[in-house]
């Protein structure tokens, strides 16, 4: 039997583990068309069939799940072997792939961006913005961030910020025409901006008062899955928002809203965290993005 090449081989893995030529051909960075041929090439060199094909759906026969399982340690040894000599580079290089939720993205890695690659300037950063909880390692992501609490223990975890608060807020025409509610319980009486991530619930609003939570069932014009939308609705008066207070504090700064129910405890977002797996030897620029971050949030906080 001819010995398969290692293209024809990671576009098997490749195949199988995204189950979709799409999404393998996006992650090689090849066409579809060309992976396509890549595993039907293998498994013509194999005379075995290792991908069952469908026009809705791609999946590992028992060959091709049998020979993905022995793959794929080796293929993470040889990517290992070449990741290990970026140790004898002077300077860092090498892109980093992150997967990023949006509060994170826009108010944690967006703002030091601009002075990570100025210092680091053949590090690139490969940065995947997603809500939902990604497997890094199945993903081949070198590392994640997300909130503290939600980190697996086989991880190693690097806090990168401090807690983000919610806060409720509303333009100053609303609360002229409406006015402010003093407690939780008088939102009832008022428009309220709703938010349902992805096809989940809807995010109730919640207040803390002497250590006890408070759920509150409001309603409103506007139910949205992101915070651009609602913010601006609410400066136009459509009703209140709560929001983590980072993506309110410019239109409060600038006087488009007004806070409300300050003296009321609020939910928070616990720290956000650079994760990433403690399997495997951490890369030089992954390292280097890890200790600008430490230096970043210690400076900040002094």
């Amino acid at each position: 039997m001819l010995s398969p090449s290692f293209s024809e081989t990671s576009a098997l893995i490749a195949v199988l583990e995204k189950k979709s030529f799409t999404k393998a051909a996006e992650q090689l960075g090849l066409s579809p068309a060309r992976v396509s041929e890549l595993v039907r090439n293998l498994e013509e060199r194999t005379g075995v069939r290792l991908v069952e094909r469908t026009t809705r759906s791609v999946a590992a026969t028992a060959a091709g799940e049998r020979l993905l399982d022995r793959l794929r340690p080796l293929l993470d040894d040889y990517q290992s072997a070449f990741e290990a000599l970026e140790d004898f580079r002077t300077v860092p290089a090498g892109t980093v792939r992150l997967t990023v939720p949006p509060p994170a993205a826009d108010y944690v890695l967006a703002p030091i961006i601009g002075r990570f690659v100025a210092r680091y300037p053949a590090i690139s950063l490969d940065v995947s913005i997603s809500r939902a909880f990604v497997d890094i390692v199945e993903e081949r992501f070198d590392a994640g961030i997300r909130p503290g609490e939600r980190i697996a223990r086989d991880m190693i975890a690097v806090r990168i910020s401090d807690d983000m608060p919610f806060g409720v807020a509303a333009s100053p025409a609303y609360v002229k025409r409406r006015g402010a509610p003093k407690t939780p319980l008088q939102l009832t009486d008022h428009a309220c901006i709703r938010f349902r991530p992805g096809t989940g619930a809807l995010i109730p609003w919640r207040f803390v008062r002497n250590r006890r939570m408070v759920e509150v069932q409001v309603d409103g014009p506007l139910i949205a899955n992101e915070p651009g939308i609602g913010i601006r609705a609410a400066i136009d008066g459509a009703g209140l928002v709560q929001l983590p207070l980072a993506y309110l504090k410019p239109e409060i700064d600038a006087g488009r809203l007004v806070p409300l129910l300050d003296s009321w405890g609020q939910p928070q977002i616990d720290a956000f965290c650079l994760y990433y797996s403690s399997r495997r030897q951490i890369r030089p620029a992954l390292r280097a993005l890890v200790d600008f971050l430490r230096e970043e949030r210690r400076v900040a906080t002094t």
